[in-house]
């Protein structure tokens, strides 16, 4: 197993289908599931090239199984935070213990900017996440974001560093 930093000779499309599999896995019956039956192929490329996000992708066997982005918190309230944005895994990777694994190297990379606080925000319904979160010593704050996904109001919720 290793995690590096996604690099220019990385094919986008590959690390697009781990966010395309991990969302239509994660988010049944949370998500409208012709949303998640819609979702294209490369969807997640274009955000793969923001300025100011890191991407990190983790192989096993020189696969591609998972992916994670981290940034300077994108939130105005929280400027001095910095923000874990992704985290995903192909679906037969779930469940492993790899994830913890990625979200460790997030949160050193984050402490290695300067950030002695981190954010994250997940999808409200979505227990195993939030379990997960918590397990590794995030806590759940008081803070709310409502938006709609494939037709459907969500709710993300804010987790916080201890």
């Amino acid at each position: 197993m290793e995690i590096r930093f996604l690099n220019e000779t990385d094919d986008p499309i590959t690390v697009s289908h781990i966010y395309e599999q991990s969302w239509k896995y994660a988010y049944q019956g949370i998500i409208p599931q012709d949303f998640l039956d819609s979702i294209p192929p490369g969807r997640w490329v274009r955000h793969l090239g923001k300025e100011g996000m890191h991407h990190l992708v983790m192989l096993e066997n020189d696969r591609m199984i998972g992916t994670a982005s981290y940034c300077r918190s994108r939130w105005e309230r929280y400027s001095d935070y910095g923000e874990i944005v992704s985290i995903y895994f192909l679906p037969d990777y779930i469940g492993k213990g790899y994830g913890r694994q990625l979200f460790r190297r997030c949160v050193d990379e984050l402490q290695n900017l300067g950030y002695r606080q981190i954010l994250l925000w997940v999808l409200e319904e979505n227990a195993r996440a939030r379990a997960f979160y918590e397990k590794n010593g995030f806590r759940c704050a008081d803070d709310r974001l409502e938006s709609t996904i494939g037709g459907q109001q969500v709710r993300e919720v804010l987790y916080t560093s201890t």
